[in-house]
């Protein structure tokens, strides 16, 4: 929520048990009595609206919702189903660790896009040097191979980088 995330508990539980929950984590927004097609329904609105939900749940009458989202996460806790039905699996209950998974997804998105840049950058400077005369065979190697070692440590930020996210 302090990302300015919108969040929604949809729980097949009674209402009172429901808003208790939501309001001691400070859910705004909250449906009590919902079947999963209820569950679908919800989240089939929310992407109607142009959201990009991501579905966490963990009992037998989540997998239908978890599959429905656009991305979906489940504890280890969880039913067999659910986890199976979810694109990520948590280790424990704690909640903390969906933040943690947001965070490490878009650090993953975005130093992927800057390693195809450093790849597309190699090939449009060396390939064509080399090919050219320009460079020697194993000045192209050596900067095929710096590349590849840039392309790896890039991709080892994705670990400290979310490991400092998550430590704020």
């Amino acid at each position: 929520k302090e990302r300015g995330i919108a969040l929604e508990v949809l729980s097949g539980d009674r209402a009172e048990a429901v808003a208790a929950v939501a309001e001691t984590v400070g859910i705004d927004v909250w449906r009590a009595a919902q079947r999963p097609d209820d569950k679908i329904r919800r989240i089939e609105a929310l992407k109607a609206e142009g959201r990009h939900v991501l579905m966490v749940g963990d009992g037998l009458n989540d997998a239908p919702a978890l599959a429905a989202g656009h991305t979906s996460i489940s504890p280890s806790t969880a039913a067999d189903i659910s986890q199976t039905a979810a694109d990520a699996v948590f280790q424990g209950e704690a909640l903390s660790a969906v933040p943690e998974t947001l965070v490490v997804a878009r650090a993953a998105q975005r130093l992927s896009l800057e390693n195809f840049a450093i790849a597309i950058g190699y090939n449009i400077v060396f390939v064509p040097l080399a090919m050219s005369g320009l460079v020697t065979p194993l000045i192209a190697a050596v900067a095929m191979s710096a590349s590849s070692i840039a392309v790896t440590a890039n991709a080892l930020r994705v670990a400290l980088g979310a490991r400092r996210e998550s430590d704020r």
